[in-house]
């Protein structure tokens, strides 16, 4: 996927409407909200619009439920994601028309390559690292404009509206939509196998992170994690730009030291190449938030944000939406819901529920999202979910996949077991699983759903049933 660098969207959306397909996804509803901001129409549709459908048509929008060919009539650009068919009939509508039709990608890229773009990539971690990036800048008084594809609550949804000079960005790995970026600074959490659907191998994942950090000029910074072995291979890959190697690994140029893992919080020491630099403190858990903030403020700092800019700003972070996200105690029961859904942060955010509640069991409820990530790390999801006391595995949220045959949350199921899981169960429809999942709950538990996709959902029904709502 390429950049579309002489369409200056922003103008175009002051001639006429920016139509939006799938309007109230995280990513595309940010865009939204900015072309609206900036004095500009937008228009969407979605089969499910909800509170955030709502929320743009009080911010102007004009949002429709469903999808009809006629929904793009008078627009001057139609925007859509990876996950909608090229059949699909408002995008052959446009087309026939021609009105430009542009990947969700290709229309971030155009609103926000005029100015100076911070990316934050990396198969885990982007969310949050961006919204700490942005939190510092903020505190410095930058006045930067983010995106993420995740919520932030002090943001209201995905965007922050700010200046038109700094943005921040997340930049996202998948159909290789990174590439349309042209950032100055660019940050790599990790690099593993994902998105097979579209990479195919581990390989084809490394080149487009090759070819992402490439875009860095050679007055900018590219940043990389290297206590990962796919984010280490990829910094070692730069020839150009400057290079700051992060981590808590020795051979990290920027490194946390003296790393206090307590409850939901952590305290460590920032060095860089042996001189200290001071202590950030975080009221978010587990060990991979401690490299999410050294890469926020190794990029912040690029873009003009003191040491105490950070140390003031991470302090005060809450995190991001479906992001160890407490939802609420009950019975001395603590529901929490998360979006992983990948083994490795499946990993994490055990091993962070194990540190924030010592002692307390820990019940796993998780949701696999999609079928090929399914079918090829079935036996990873399930050595992943053995480090549960209780697992429970939904079916499959389908996202834009059909079906595979004899793909279901089965697998991950048999191999949790061959993993030794303590206990580990099988309820395919999230119909009844809150209600399955109360019955079996006792006090001091940590309930913790996991997914990205409606999983989150079970969790709020199950807090409600031990309310007694």
């Amino acid at each position: 996927m390429t950049a579309t660098p002489d369409l200056d969207l922003l103008a175009l959306a002051r001639t006429g409407p920016v139509h939006f397909v799938g309007i109230a996804g995280a990513g595309m509803s940010a865009l939204a909200e900015l072309v609206l901001r900036t004095g500009g129409r937008a228009t969407g549709c979605d089969t499910r619009p909800g509170e955030v459908g709502e929320a743009l048509k009080a911010a102007g929008a004009d949002v429709v439920s469903g999808h009809d060919p006629a929904h793009v009539a008078g627009a001057v650009a139609v925007v859509t994601t990876a996950a909608i068919p090229a059949e699909h009939p408002e995008l052959v509508a446009a087309r026939r028309s021609g009105i430009p039709v542009l990947k969700r990608a290709q229309a971030l890229g155009a609103l926000v390559n005029r100015g100076v773009v911070l990316a934050i990539a990396g198969t885990h971690g982007k969310t949050t690292t961006t919204a700490m990036t942005t939190t510092i800048l903020v505190r410095a008084g930058l006045d930067p404009t983010a995106f993420v594809g995740g919520r932030v609550a002090e943001w209201g949804g995905g965007l922050r509206s700010g200046s038109d000079r700094l943005f921040v960005v997340e930049a996202d790995e998948y159909d290789r939509s990174f590439l349309t970026l042209r950032p100055r600074v660019a940050v790599v959490t990790t690099v593993e196998a994902d998105h097979l659907d579209v990479y195919g191998t581990l390989a084809a994942v490394e080149e487009s992170f090759r070819r992402f950090v490439a875009l860095v000029p050679e007055e900018g910074l590219v940043t990389a994690c290297v206590d990962d072995p796919g984010a280490k291979r990829i910094l070692a890959s730069v020839s150009g730009p400057r290079t700051l190697a992060y981590g808590l690994d020795r051979a990290a140029a920027l490194r946390a030291t003296a790393v206090s893992l307590e409850g939901t919080a952590s305290r460590f020491r920032v060095e860089e190449r042996g001189r200290v630099l001071g202590e950030l403190a975080l009221s978010i858990p587990g060990a991979h938030n401690v490299r999410n903030a050294l890469a926020a403020f190794a990029a912040a700092r690029d873009a003009g944000a003191s040491f105490e800019d950070a140390r003031a700003a991470l302090a005060a972070f809450r995190g991001v939406t479906r992001r160890f996200q407490e939802l609420g105690r009950a019975r001395d029961i603590v529901v929490i819901d998360d979006y992983a859904h990948h083994p490795t942060e499946i990993r994490a955010t055990l091993a962070a529920a194990r540190v924030a509640f010592p002692g307390r069991r820990i019940v796993a409820v998780f949701q696999p999202h999609l079928y090929s990530r399914t079918r090829d790390f079935a036996d990873e999801f399930g050595a992943a979910l053995a480090a549960a006391d209780v697992a429970w595995v939904s079916d499959i949220y389908p996202a834009r996949e059909a079906p595979i045959p004899g793909v279901t949350g089965e697998l991950i199921v048999r191999a949790a077991a061959a993993a030794k899981a303590p206990d580990v169960r099988y309820h395919a429809a999230l119909d009844g699983l809150a209600e399955a999942v109360a019955a079996e709950l006792r006090p001091g538990d940590v309930c913790l759903t996991m997914g990205a996709g409606n999983i989150d959902e079970v969790a709020r029904e199950l807090l409600g049933r031990l309310t007694g709502g």
